[in-house]
Protein backbone atom coordinates (compact mmCIF):
# COMPACT_ATOMS: atom_id res chain seq x y z
CA UNK A 1 0.00 0.00 0.00
CA UNK A 2 1.33 3.41 -1.02
CA UNK A 3 1.83 5.95 1.82
CA UNK A 4 -0.27 8.48 -0.10
CA UNK A 5 -3.31 6.18 0.22
CA UNK A 6 -3.13 5.88 4.04
CA UNK A 7 -4.98 8.18 6.44
CA UNK A 8 -4.41 7.95 10.19
CA UNK A 9 -6.91 9.81 12.38
CA UNK A 10 -8.42 9.74 15.85
CA UNK A 11 -11.76 10.73 17.34
CA UNK A 12 -11.69 13.13 20.28
CA UNK A 13 -14.66 14.46 22.23
CA UNK A 14 -16.22 15.03 25.64
CA UNK A 15 -17.79 11.99 27.36
CA UNK A 16 -21.08 10.84 25.80
CA UNK A 17 -20.79 12.93 22.62
CA UNK A 18 -21.25 9.92 20.36
CA UNK A 19 -17.69 8.75 19.52
CA UNK A 20 -18.40 5.03 19.76
CA UNK A 21 -21.76 5.26 17.91
CA UNK A 22 -20.15 7.18 15.04
CA UNK A 23 -17.35 4.58 14.90
CA UNK A 24 -20.03 1.86 14.55
CA UNK A 25 -21.48 3.57 11.46
CA UNK A 26 -18.01 3.95 9.90
CA UNK A 27 -17.38 0.23 10.34
CA UNK A 28 -20.75 -0.54 8.69
CA UNK A 29 -20.25 1.77 5.70
CA UNK A 30 -16.71 0.48 5.03
CA UNK A 31 -17.90 -3.16 5.47
CA UNK A 32 -15.12 -3.73 8.01
CA UNK A 33 -17.46 -5.89 10.11
CA UNK A 34 -19.94 -8.42 8.76
CA UNK A 35 -23.50 -7.18 9.22
CA UNK A 36 -24.51 -10.24 11.23
CA UNK A 37 -21.70 -9.56 13.76
CA UNK A 38 -22.55 -5.88 14.20
CA UNK A 39 -23.67 -4.64 17.63
CA UNK A 40 -23.73 -1.31 19.49
CA UNK A 41 -20.36 0.04 20.73
CA UNK A 42 -18.50 -2.69 18.86
CA UNK A 43 -15.12 -1.08 19.64
CA UNK A 44 -15.85 -0.99 23.40
CA UNK A 45 -14.88 -4.56 24.25
CA UNK A 46 -14.91 -4.36 28.06
CA UNK A 47 -18.19 -5.21 29.80
CA UNK A 48 -17.67 -2.14 32.01
CA UNK A 49 -17.44 0.12 28.92
CA UNK A 50 -20.67 -1.23 27.45
CA UNK A 51 -22.54 -0.87 30.75
CA UNK A 52 -21.47 2.71 31.41
CA UNK A 53 -21.47 3.85 27.79
CA UNK A 54 -17.96 5.31 28.08
CA UNK A 55 -14.66 4.42 26.41
CA UNK A 56 -12.06 3.33 28.97
CA UNK A 57 -9.50 1.64 26.73
CA UNK A 58 -8.67 3.11 23.33
CA UNK A 59 -9.25 0.86 20.33
CA UNK A 60 -7.67 1.14 16.87
CA UNK A 61 -9.32 -0.24 13.73
CA UNK A 62 -8.28 -0.42 10.06
CA UNK A 63 -10.92 0.32 7.43
CA UNK A 64 -10.81 0.13 3.63
CA UNK A 65 -12.73 2.75 1.62
CA UNK A 66 -13.02 3.38 -2.14
CA UNK A 67 -13.08 7.02 -3.24
CA UNK A 68 -12.47 8.71 -6.63
CA UNK A 69 -11.43 5.43 -8.21
CA UNK A 70 -8.78 4.61 -5.57
CA UNK A 71 -8.70 2.41 -2.49
CA UNK A 72 -7.71 4.08 0.78
CA UNK A 73 -6.68 2.60 4.13
CA UNK A 74 -8.25 4.53 7.02
CA UNK A 75 -6.71 3.86 10.46
CA UNK A 76 -9.05 5.09 13.20
CA UNK A 77 -8.18 5.29 16.92
CA UNK A 78 -11.20 5.65 19.23
CA UNK A 79 -9.90 7.44 22.37
CA UNK A 80 -11.27 7.80 25.93
CA UNK A 81 -12.96 11.11 26.69
CA UNK A 82 -12.30 11.39 30.45
CA UNK A 83 -9.61 13.70 31.83
CA UNK A 84 -8.05 10.84 33.85
CA UNK A 85 -6.75 9.26 30.62
CA UNK A 86 -5.38 12.43 29.01
CA UNK A 87 -1.81 11.09 28.79
CA UNK A 88 -2.94 7.96 26.89
CA UNK A 89 -4.99 10.19 24.58
CA UNK A 90 -1.90 12.37 23.94
CA UNK A 91 0.12 9.29 22.84
CA UNK A 92 -2.69 8.23 20.49
CA UNK A 93 -2.75 11.73 18.99
CA UNK A 94 1.00 11.52 18.35
CA UNK A 95 0.33 8.35 16.32
CA UNK A 96 -1.98 10.09 13.80
CA UNK A 97 -2.03 13.06 11.41
CA UNK A 98 -5.61 14.23 11.91
CA UNK A 99 -8.48 14.27 14.42
CA UNK A 100 -12.25 14.44 14.25
CA UNK A 101 -13.40 16.87 16.95
CA UNK A 102 -16.92 15.72 17.82
CA UNK A 103 -19.37 18.07 19.53
CA UNK A 104 -22.86 17.00 20.56
CA UNK A 105 -25.29 19.39 18.83
CA UNK A 106 -27.75 19.00 21.73
CA UNK A 107 -25.17 20.08 24.35
CA UNK A 108 -22.69 22.33 22.57
CA UNK A 109 -18.96 22.68 23.27
CA UNK A 110 -18.06 21.23 26.68
CA UNK A 111 -15.15 21.90 29.03
CA UNK A 112 -13.27 18.70 28.17
CA UNK A 113 -13.39 19.66 24.48
CA UNK A 114 -10.84 22.42 25.17
CA UNK A 115 -8.35 20.05 26.79
CA UNK A 116 -8.35 17.45 24.01
CA UNK A 117 -8.38 20.14 21.31
CA UNK A 118 -5.33 21.85 22.84
CA UNK A 119 -3.49 18.50 22.78
CA UNK A 120 -4.35 17.91 19.11
CA UNK A 121 -3.28 21.43 18.13
CA UNK A 122 -0.02 21.04 20.07
CA UNK A 123 0.89 18.08 17.82
CA UNK A 124 -0.04 20.04 14.70
CA UNK A 125 -2.88 17.72 13.72
CA UNK A 126 -5.47 18.58 11.09
CA UNK A 127 -8.74 19.16 12.97
CA UNK A 128 -12.06 18.34 11.30
CA UNK A 129 -14.99 19.80 13.31
CA UNK A 130 -18.04 17.51 13.40
CA UNK A 131 -21.51 18.02 14.90
CA UNK A 132 -23.13 14.78 16.08
CA UNK A 133 -26.72 13.82 16.92
CA UNK A 134 -28.11 16.27 14.33
CA UNK A 135 -31.18 14.01 13.96
CA UNK A 136 -32.25 14.68 17.57
CA UNK A 137 -35.29 16.93 18.12
CA UNK A 138 -33.23 18.68 20.85
CA UNK A 139 -30.42 19.49 18.42
CA UNK A 140 -29.22 23.14 18.22
CA UNK A 141 -27.29 22.81 14.97
CA UNK A 142 -26.95 26.50 14.05
CA UNK A 143 -25.93 27.71 17.53
CA UNK A 144 -23.47 24.86 18.08
CA UNK A 145 -21.99 25.30 14.61
CA UNK A 146 -21.29 28.97 15.41
CA UNK A 147 -19.62 27.97 18.71
CA UNK A 148 -17.43 25.38 16.99
CA UNK A 149 -16.48 27.67 14.10
CA UNK A 150 -15.49 30.41 16.57
CA UNK A 151 -13.47 27.93 18.65
CA UNK A 152 -11.45 26.72 15.63
CA UNK A 153 -11.49 30.03 13.75
CA UNK A 154 -12.87 28.30 10.65
CA UNK A 155 -15.75 28.81 8.20
CA UNK A 156 -19.24 27.51 8.97
CA UNK A 157 -19.18 25.26 5.88
CA UNK A 158 -16.06 23.52 7.27
CA UNK A 159 -18.17 22.09 10.13
CA UNK A 160 -19.68 18.72 9.15
CA UNK A 161 -23.04 17.40 10.35
CA UNK A 162 -23.52 13.70 11.13
CA UNK A 163 -25.77 11.33 12.99
CA UNK A 164 -24.18 8.19 14.40
CA UNK A 165 -27.65 6.78 15.02
CA UNK A 166 -29.00 7.06 11.46
CA UNK A 167 -25.72 7.22 9.51
CA UNK A 168 -26.56 10.65 8.04
CA UNK A 169 -23.44 12.42 6.74
CA UNK A 170 -21.00 9.60 7.60
CA UNK A 171 -20.09 8.87 3.95
CA UNK A 172 -19.29 12.54 3.38
CA UNK A 173 -17.24 12.55 6.60
CA UNK A 174 -15.04 9.67 5.37
CA UNK A 175 -14.48 11.50 2.09
CA UNK A 176 -13.50 14.68 3.95
CA UNK A 177 -11.01 12.66 6.03
CA UNK A 178 -9.34 11.56 2.77
CA UNK A 179 -9.36 15.13 1.39
CA UNK A 180 -8.27 17.03 4.52
CA UNK A 181 -6.04 14.70 6.59
CA UNK A 182 -2.49 14.54 5.17
CA UNK A 183 -0.92 11.17 4.29
CA UNK A 184 1.78 9.94 6.71
CA UNK A 185 5.39 10.85 5.98
CA UNK A 186 8.29 8.51 6.69
CA UNK A 187 11.22 10.07 8.54
CA UNK A 188 13.49 8.11 6.15
CA UNK A 189 16.42 7.16 8.34
CA UNK A 190 17.04 3.82 6.69
CA UNK A 191 14.53 1.66 4.83
CA UNK A 192 15.95 -1.42 6.61
CA UNK A 193 15.50 0.12 10.08
CA UNK A 194 12.39 0.14 12.23
CA UNK A 195 10.95 2.55 14.79
CA UNK A 196 7.44 2.51 16.22
CA UNK A 197 5.50 4.34 18.95
CA UNK A 198 3.61 2.30 21.60
CA UNK A 199 0.28 4.07 22.17
CA UNK A 200 -1.49 1.24 24.03
CA UNK A 201 -1.17 -2.45 24.91
CA UNK A 202 -3.03 -5.46 26.25
CA UNK A 203 -2.09 -8.79 27.84
CA UNK A 204 -2.77 -12.38 26.80
CA UNK A 205 -2.08 -15.34 29.08
CA UNK A 206 -0.71 -17.27 26.10
CA UNK A 207 1.04 -14.59 24.06
CA UNK A 208 2.17 -12.14 26.75
CA UNK A 209 2.07 -8.38 26.19
CA UNK A 210 0.61 -7.26 22.83
CA UNK A 211 1.62 -3.67 22.01
CA UNK A 212 -0.34 -1.32 19.75
CA UNK A 213 2.14 0.58 17.56
CA UNK A 214 2.29 3.28 14.91
CA UNK A 215 5.22 2.57 12.59
CA UNK A 216 7.17 5.78 11.87
CA UNK A 217 10.24 4.35 10.10
CA UNK A 218 11.14 1.21 8.19
CA UNK A 219 9.24 -2.04 8.63
CA UNK A 220 8.96 -4.97 11.04
CA UNK A 221 8.46 -8.68 10.37
CA UNK A 222 7.84 -11.80 12.41
CA UNK A 223 10.93 -13.08 14.32
CA UNK A 224 12.66 -9.66 14.27
CA UNK A 225 14.62 -8.92 17.46
CA UNK A 226 13.32 -5.65 18.96
CA UNK A 227 13.89 -3.61 22.12
CA UNK A 228 11.76 -1.32 24.32
CA UNK A 229 13.88 1.85 24.47
CA UNK A 230 12.64 3.11 27.86
CA UNK A 231 12.41 -0.28 29.61
CA UNK A 232 15.53 -1.68 27.89
CA UNK A 233 13.85 -5.08 27.44
CA UNK A 234 14.69 -7.21 24.38
CA UNK A 235 12.19 -9.55 22.74
CA UNK A 236 11.52 -11.43 19.49
CA UNK A 237 8.26 -10.77 17.65
CA UNK A 238 6.08 -13.87 17.55
CA UNK A 239 3.25 -12.27 15.54
CA UNK A 240 2.43 -8.93 13.90
CA UNK A 241 -0.78 -7.72 12.32
CA UNK A 242 -3.56 -5.14 12.04
CA UNK A 243 -6.91 -4.46 13.76
CA UNK A 244 -9.92 -5.20 11.67
CA UNK A 245 -11.24 -4.63 14.39
CA UNK A 246 -10.14 -8.00 15.81
CA UNK A 247 -6.45 -8.86 15.47
CA UNK A 248 -5.58 -10.08 11.97
CA UNK A 249 -2.00 -11.39 11.40
CA UNK A 250 0.13 -9.95 8.57
CA UNK A 251 3.60 -10.66 7.21
CA UNK A 252 4.87 -7.12 7.67
CA UNK A 253 4.03 -3.69 9.11
CA UNK A 254 5.47 -0.73 7.20
CA UNK A 255 5.96 3.00 7.82
CA UNK A 256 2.67 4.86 8.13
CA UNK A 257 0.71 1.80 9.27
CA UNK A 258 -0.93 1.11 12.63
CA UNK A 259 -1.04 -2.41 14.00
CA UNK A 260 0.04 -4.72 16.81
CA UNK A 261 3.15 -6.69 17.81
CA UNK A 262 3.04 -9.80 20.02
CA UNK A 263 6.10 -9.51 22.29
CA UNK A 264 5.89 -12.66 24.41
CA UNK A 265 6.90 -10.52 27.44
CA UNK A 266 5.09 -11.61 30.61
CA UNK A 267 6.71 -9.30 33.17
CA UNK A 268 4.70 -6.36 34.56
CA UNK A 269 6.02 -2.82 34.12
CA UNK A 270 7.90 -3.50 30.86
CA UNK A 271 5.36 -2.25 28.31
CA UNK A 272 4.55 1.45 28.79
CA UNK A 273 2.38 3.84 26.82
CA UNK A 274 4.67 6.29 24.99
CA UNK A 275 7.69 3.97 24.76
CA UNK A 276 9.53 3.48 21.45
CA UNK A 277 10.30 0.08 19.87
CA UNK A 278 13.27 -0.29 17.52
CA UNK A 279 15.34 -3.08 15.98
CA UNK A 280 17.89 -4.23 18.56
CA UNK A 281 20.75 -4.15 16.06
CA UNK A 282 20.05 -0.51 15.07
CA UNK A 283 19.31 1.11 18.47
CA UNK A 284 17.69 4.24 16.96
CA UNK A 285 16.81 7.17 19.25
CA UNK A 286 13.50 7.06 21.09
CA UNK A 287 10.64 9.24 19.85
CA UNK A 288 10.11 12.39 21.91
CA UNK A 289 7.32 13.07 24.38
CA UNK A 290 7.52 10.08 26.76
CA UNK A 291 6.39 10.79 30.32
CA UNK A 292 6.01 8.62 33.40
CA UNK A 293 2.32 8.57 34.42
CA UNK A 294 1.87 10.60 37.63
CA UNK A 295 -0.63 9.21 40.17
CA UNK A 296 -2.59 12.03 41.81
CA UNK A 297 -5.06 10.04 43.94
CA UNK A 298 -4.03 7.41 46.49
CA UNK A 299 -6.06 4.73 48.27
CA UNK A 300 -5.30 1.54 50.17
CA UNK A 301 -6.86 -1.72 49.01
CA UNK A 302 -7.26 -4.67 51.41
CA UNK A 303 -8.89 -8.07 50.88
CA UNK A 304 -12.00 -8.60 52.99
CA UNK A 305 -10.46 -11.87 54.14
CA UNK A 306 -6.71 -12.03 54.80
CA UNK A 307 -6.78 -15.51 53.23
CA UNK A 308 -7.19 -13.69 49.87
CA UNK A 309 -4.05 -11.54 50.26
CA UNK A 310 -1.89 -13.63 47.90
CA UNK A 311 -4.71 -13.72 45.35
CA UNK A 312 -5.03 -9.90 45.52
CA UNK A 313 -1.27 -9.55 45.04
CA UNK A 314 -1.35 -11.81 41.96
CA UNK A 315 -4.42 -9.99 40.58
CA UNK A 316 -2.76 -6.56 40.89
CA UNK A 317 0.28 -7.96 39.05
CA UNK A 318 -1.94 -9.21 36.19
CA UNK A 319 -3.83 -5.91 36.03
CA UNK A 320 -0.51 -4.03 35.88
CA UNK A 321 0.25 -5.94 32.66
CA UNK A 322 -2.71 -4.23 30.97
CA UNK A 323 -2.58 -0.87 32.79
CA UNK A 324 0.87 0.48 33.63
CA UNK A 325 -0.50 3.82 34.83
CA UNK A 326 -1.46 2.70 38.34
CA UNK A 327 1.11 1.88 41.02
CA UNK A 328 0.95 -0.36 44.08
CA UNK A 329 3.14 -1.29 47.02
CA UNK A 330 2.54 -3.53 50.01
CA UNK A 331 1.54 -2.07 53.38
CA UNK A 332 -0.10 -3.32 56.58
CA UNK A 333 -2.70 -1.98 58.98
CA UNK A 334 -3.48 -3.11 62.49
CA UNK A 335 -7.20 -2.99 61.80
CA UNK A 336 -7.33 -4.33 58.24
CA UNK A 337 -4.24 -6.55 58.01
CA UNK A 338 -2.03 -6.69 54.93
CA UNK A 339 -2.95 -4.79 51.78
CA UNK A 340 -1.60 -2.44 49.12
CA UNK A 341 -1.15 1.30 48.81
CA UNK A 342 -2.20 2.19 45.25
CA UNK A 343 -1.80 5.33 43.15
CA UNK A 344 -4.29 6.31 40.42
CA UNK A 345 -4.62 8.97 37.72
CA UNK A 346 -7.93 10.20 39.15
CA UNK A 347 -11.18 9.18 40.84
CA UNK A 348 -12.61 7.46 37.74
CA UNK A 349 -9.36 5.51 37.30
CA UNK A 350 -9.59 4.35 40.95
CA UNK A 351 -13.20 3.28 40.43
CA UNK A 352 -12.38 1.36 37.24
CA UNK A 353 -9.39 -0.51 38.75
CA UNK A 354 -11.33 -1.59 41.86
CA UNK A 355 -14.33 -2.60 39.74
CA UNK A 356 -12.07 -4.69 37.47
CA UNK A 357 -10.52 -6.42 40.50
CA UNK A 358 -14.02 -7.34 41.63
CA UNK A 359 -15.32 -8.47 38.22
CA UNK A 360 -12.30 -10.06 36.56
CA UNK A 361 -10.74 -11.67 39.65
CA UNK A 362 -13.84 -12.15 41.87
CA UNK A 363 -12.27 -10.34 44.84
CA UNK A 364 -14.16 -8.68 47.69
CA UNK A 365 -12.21 -5.62 48.80
CA UNK A 366 -12.03 -2.94 51.46
CA UNK A 367 -10.97 0.37 49.84
CA UNK A 368 -9.94 3.24 52.13
CA UNK A 369 -10.95 6.84 51.54
CA UNK A 370 -8.98 8.27 48.61
CA UNK A 371 -6.32 10.85 49.53
CA UNK A 372 -3.66 12.99 47.86
CA UNK A 373 0.05 13.63 48.50
CA UNK A 374 1.27 16.35 50.86
CA UNK A 375 4.78 17.79 51.11
CA UNK A 376 5.59 18.38 54.79
CA UNK A 377 8.53 20.40 56.19
CA UNK A 378 9.26 19.59 59.86
CA UNK A 379 10.00 22.29 62.45
CA UNK A 380 12.86 20.70 64.40
CA UNK A 381 14.88 19.01 61.65
CA UNK A 382 13.89 21.19 58.71
CA UNK A 383 13.59 18.02 56.61
CA UNK A 384 10.99 17.69 53.86
CA UNK A 385 8.90 14.54 53.38
CA UNK A 386 6.18 13.52 50.91
CA UNK A 387 3.20 12.00 52.75
CA UNK A 388 1.02 9.48 50.89
CA UNK A 389 -1.04 8.04 53.77
CA UNK A 390 -3.20 10.09 56.17
CA UNK A 391 -2.25 7.93 59.19
CA UNK A 392 1.43 8.99 58.90
CA UNK A 393 0.55 12.68 58.52
CA UNK A 394 2.27 14.63 61.35
CA UNK A 395 0.33 15.80 64.38
CA UNK A 396 -0.58 19.46 64.61
CA UNK A 397 2.39 21.64 65.58
CA UNK A 398 5.15 19.34 64.28
CA UNK A 399 5.27 20.82 60.75
CA UNK A 400 6.47 24.30 59.86
CA UNK A 401 4.94 24.13 56.37
CA UNK A 402 2.50 21.83 54.56
CA UNK A 403 2.00 21.98 50.78
CA UNK A 404 -0.69 20.34 48.63
CA UNK A 405 -1.40 20.15 44.86
CA UNK A 406 -3.85 22.60 43.29
CA UNK A 407 -5.74 22.19 40.03
CA UNK A 408 -6.79 24.57 37.28
CA UNK A 409 -10.53 24.12 36.68
CA UNK A 410 -12.63 25.13 33.68
CA UNK A 411 -16.44 25.02 33.96
CA UNK A 412 -18.96 25.70 31.18
CA UNK A 413 -22.52 26.23 32.37
CA UNK A 414 -25.84 27.89 31.46
CA UNK A 415 -25.92 31.43 32.90
CA UNK A 416 -28.86 30.71 35.21
CA UNK A 417 -26.64 28.45 37.35
CA UNK A 418 -23.79 30.94 37.88
CA UNK A 419 -25.02 31.88 41.38
CA UNK A 420 -25.18 28.34 42.85
CA UNK A 421 -21.86 27.42 41.18
CA UNK A 422 -20.15 30.52 42.61
CA UNK A 423 -21.35 29.48 46.09
CA UNK A 424 -20.13 25.93 45.47
CA UNK A 425 -16.68 27.18 44.44
CA UNK A 426 -16.47 29.27 47.63
CA UNK A 427 -17.38 26.26 49.78
CA UNK A 428 -14.59 24.27 48.11
CA UNK A 429 -11.92 26.97 48.71
CA UNK A 430 -11.64 27.87 45.01
CA UNK A 431 -10.22 31.11 43.60
CA UNK A 432 -12.18 32.29 40.55
CA UNK A 433 -9.91 33.92 37.98
CA UNK A 434 -12.47 34.94 35.37
CA UNK A 435 -16.04 34.42 34.17
CA UNK A 436 -16.77 35.10 30.49
CA UNK A 437 -19.64 34.67 28.07
CA UNK A 438 -19.58 31.48 26.04
CA UNK A 439 -22.16 31.71 23.28
CA UNK A 440 -25.55 33.31 23.81
CA UNK A 441 -26.75 31.67 27.00
CA UNK A 442 -23.69 30.01 28.54
CA UNK A 443 -20.70 31.14 30.59
CA UNK A 444 -17.16 29.88 31.06
CA UNK A 445 -15.54 29.94 34.52
CA UNK A 446 -11.78 29.57 35.10
CA UNK A 447 -10.79 28.85 38.70
CA UNK A 448 -8.05 27.38 40.89
CA UNK A 449 -8.79 25.03 43.79
CA UNK A 450 -7.08 22.40 45.97
CA UNK A 451 -7.15 18.88 44.55
CA UNK A 452 -8.31 17.79 48.01
CA UNK A 453 -11.49 19.82 47.56
CA UNK A 454 -12.06 18.62 43.99
CA UNK A 455 -12.15 15.06 45.36
CA UNK A 456 -14.61 16.02 48.10
CA UNK A 457 -17.66 15.27 45.97
CA UNK A 458 -17.23 18.37 43.79
CA UNK A 459 -18.19 16.63 40.50
CA UNK A 460 -21.44 15.21 41.89
CA UNK A 461 -22.42 18.47 43.62
CA UNK A 462 -21.69 20.51 40.47
CA UNK A 463 -23.98 18.27 38.43
CA UNK A 464 -26.63 18.57 41.14
CA UNK A 465 -26.63 22.39 41.44
CA UNK A 466 -26.60 22.80 37.63
CA UNK A 467 -29.31 20.17 36.96
CA UNK A 468 -26.68 18.19 35.03
CA UNK A 469 -25.95 20.95 32.48
CA UNK A 470 -22.49 22.10 33.67
CA UNK A 471 -19.33 20.40 32.40
CA UNK A 472 -15.87 20.51 33.93
CA UNK A 473 -12.25 19.78 33.01
CA UNK A 474 -9.15 20.20 35.15
CA UNK A 475 -5.36 20.09 34.98
CA UNK A 476 -2.95 19.41 37.84
CA UNK A 477 -1.02 22.56 38.71
CA UNK A 478 1.52 23.71 41.27
CA UNK A 479 1.85 22.95 44.98
CA UNK A 480 0.63 25.60 47.43
CA UNK A 481 0.74 26.00 51.19
CA UNK A 482 -2.17 24.21 52.88
CA UNK A 483 -3.98 24.81 56.17
CA UNK A 484 -4.95 21.20 56.96
CA UNK A 485 -4.93 18.88 59.98
CA UNK A 486 -5.08 15.15 60.60
CA UNK A 487 -8.45 13.89 61.78
CA UNK A 488 -8.35 10.63 63.78
CA UNK A 489 -11.40 8.55 64.61
CA UNK A 490 -11.12 6.75 67.96
CA UNK A 491 -13.18 3.71 68.92
CA UNK A 492 -12.99 2.86 72.64
CA UNK A 493 -10.04 5.28 72.95
CA UNK A 494 -8.05 3.54 70.19
CA UNK A 495 -7.48 5.26 66.79
CA UNK A 496 -8.68 3.29 63.74
CA UNK A 497 -6.11 3.76 60.96
CA UNK A 498 -8.55 3.14 58.09
CA UNK A 499 -10.76 6.05 59.20
CA UNK A 500 -7.94 8.63 59.48
CA UNK A 501 -8.10 11.48 56.97
CA UNK A 502 -6.59 14.91 56.30
CA UNK A 503 -9.13 17.75 56.29
CA UNK A 504 -9.19 21.51 55.99
CA UNK A 505 -8.77 23.25 59.35
CA UNK A 506 -11.84 25.40 58.71
CA UNK A 507 -14.00 22.31 58.12
CA UNK A 508 -12.60 20.09 60.84
CA UNK A 509 -15.61 20.41 63.19
CA UNK A 510 -18.11 19.72 60.42
CA UNK A 511 -16.13 16.71 59.12
CA UNK A 512 -15.65 15.36 62.67
CA UNK A 513 -19.34 15.47 63.48
CA UNK A 514 -20.28 13.88 60.18
CA UNK A 515 -17.76 11.00 60.57
CA UNK A 516 -18.70 10.26 64.19
CA UNK A 517 -22.44 10.27 63.48
CA UNK A 518 -21.99 7.98 60.50
CA UNK A 519 -19.85 5.47 62.42
CA UNK A 520 -22.24 5.58 65.38
CA UNK A 521 -25.10 4.65 63.05
CA UNK A 522 -23.34 1.57 61.57
CA UNK A 523 -21.21 0.34 64.50
CA UNK A 524 -22.59 -2.80 66.21
CA UNK A 525 -22.97 -2.73 69.99
CA UNK A 526 -20.47 -4.49 72.26
CA UNK A 527 -20.78 -6.01 75.73
CA UNK A 528 -19.63 -2.73 77.25
CA UNK A 529 -20.27 0.99 76.74
CA UNK A 530 -18.09 2.24 73.88
CA UNK A 531 -17.17 5.78 72.87
CA UNK A 532 -16.67 6.94 69.28
CA UNK A 533 -14.64 10.15 69.11
CA UNK A 534 -13.07 12.43 66.52
CA UNK A 535 -9.72 13.92 67.48
CA UNK A 536 -7.78 16.72 65.76
CA UNK A 537 -5.24 19.33 66.87
CA UNK A 538 -4.75 17.47 70.15
CA UNK A 539 -8.37 17.65 71.31
CA UNK A 540 -11.60 15.68 71.08
CA UNK A 541 -13.97 17.56 68.76
CA UNK A 542 -16.98 15.24 68.50
CA UNK A 543 -18.15 12.24 70.49
CA UNK A 544 -20.95 9.69 70.57
CA UNK A 545 -21.59 6.73 72.89
CA UNK A 546 -22.62 3.26 71.74
CA UNK A 547 -24.65 1.64 74.49
CA UNK A 548 -23.72 -1.83 75.73
CA UNK A 549 -25.85 -4.92 75.27
CA UNK A 550 -28.10 -5.16 78.31
CA UNK A 551 -29.00 -8.44 79.99
CA UNK A 552 -31.44 -8.69 82.88
CA UNK A 553 -29.45 -10.82 85.35
CA UNK A 554 -32.40 -10.98 87.78
CA UNK A 555 -34.95 -12.40 85.34
CA UNK A 556 -34.77 -15.87 86.97
CA UNK A 557 -35.63 -14.52 90.43
CA UNK A 558 -39.19 -14.50 91.70
CA UNK A 559 -39.69 -12.41 94.81
CA UNK A 560 -37.39 -12.54 97.84
CA UNK A 561 -35.37 -9.78 99.45
CA UNK A 562 -34.50 -6.83 97.17
CA UNK A 563 -30.88 -6.98 98.38
CA UNK A 564 -30.40 -10.27 96.44
CA UNK A 565 -31.19 -8.48 93.16
CA UNK A 566 -28.98 -5.53 94.13
CA UNK A 567 -26.01 -7.85 94.72
CA UNK A 568 -26.39 -9.43 91.25
CA UNK A 569 -26.67 -6.04 89.52
CA UNK A 570 -23.56 -4.74 91.35
CA UNK A 571 -21.66 -7.87 90.27
CA UNK A 572 -22.73 -7.28 86.64
CA UNK A 573 -21.66 -3.61 86.86
CA UNK A 574 -18.15 -4.58 88.02
CA UNK A 575 -17.90 -7.19 85.24
CA UNK A 576 -18.77 -4.62 82.58
CA UNK A 577 -16.12 -2.21 83.93
CA UNK A 578 -13.53 -4.98 83.77
CA UNK A 579 -14.54 -5.87 80.20
CA UNK A 580 -14.32 -2.20 79.20
CA UNK A 581 -10.78 -1.87 80.59
CA UNK A 582 -9.67 -5.11 78.86
CA UNK A 583 -11.48 -4.52 75.61
CA UNK A 584 -10.36 -1.03 74.63
CA UNK A 585 -7.90 -2.35 72.04
CA UNK A 586 -9.99 -5.37 71.14
CA UNK A 587 -13.16 -3.86 69.72
CA UNK A 588 -14.43 -6.00 66.88
CA UNK A 589 -15.19 -3.78 63.85
CA UNK A 590 -16.80 -5.90 61.07
CA UNK A 591 -15.63 -5.38 57.48
CA UNK A 592 -19.04 -4.13 56.37
CA UNK A 593 -18.57 -1.17 58.74
CA UNK A 594 -15.39 -0.19 56.88
CA UNK A 595 -17.20 -0.52 53.55
CA UNK A 596 -20.09 1.68 54.71
CA UNK A 597 -17.70 4.33 56.03
CA UNK A 598 -15.79 4.50 52.72
CA UNK A 599 -18.93 5.12 50.68
CA UNK A 600 -20.28 8.67 50.34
Amino acid sequence: MNLSNIRNFSVIAHIDHGKSTLSDRMLEITHTIDERLMRDQVLDKMELEQERGITIKMQPVRMSYDFAGQNYILNLIDTPGHIDFSYEVSRALKAVEGSLLLVDSTQGVQAQTFTTLAMAQKFGLTIIPVLTKVDSPLSRVDDTKLELAALLNCELEDVLEVSGKTGQGVDLLLQEVIKRVPAPQEMVIDSKSFRGLVFDFEYSNHQGVIVYVRVFDGSVKKNDQLIFKIAGEKFITTEIGIFSPDRKPKDELRAGEIGYIVTGVKKPGIARVGDTITLFKDQLDALSGYEEPRPVVWASIYPESQDDFDELKASLGKLKLTDSSFTYEEESSGALGRGFRCGFLGMLHLEIVTERLYREFDLNLVVTSPSITYVVTYKQSGETETIYSPHVFPNDGLASKIEEPWVSVRIITPREYLGPIAQLLYEHEAETNRTESFGDDRAEIDALMPLRELMRGFFDTLKSVSSGYASISYEIGEYREADVVRLDILVADEPVVAFTRVVSRRRVEEESKKAVEKLHAVMPRQQFVMKIQAKASGRIISSETVKAFRKDVTQHMYGGDITRKMKLREKQKKGKKKMESLGKSKVNIPHDVFLKMMKN
